[in-house]
């Protein structure tokens, strides 16, 4: 019971800091556009945004995908 708690407790903390930390980037990648893109380029920094967040996700669960298969796990991919 106390193991099962604890799993519990860290899988929560974990997926918590992970909204945070996501909402960090947001905020970072979004100025970043803005940055290097004019303020008239709405749709397209829209785009530019999708895309970046796209491939940075695909290469962090390929990543975790590899990881998981060389510790033994069975990767979801």
């Amino acid at each position: 019971m106390r193991g099962t708690y604890l799993s519990t407790m860290i899988a929560l903390a974990s997926a918590a800091f992970g909204v945070v930390a996501a909402l960090a980037w947001n905020a970072f990648i979004t100025e970043l556009v803005k940055t290097y893109l004019p303020a008239q380029s709405g749709l397209i920094g829209l785009l530019i945004y999708a895309v970046v967040i796209t491939i940075i996700a695909i290469a962090v669960l390929v990543w975790l995908g590899r990881l998981a298969e060389r510790t033994g796990g069975k990767s979801a991919l």
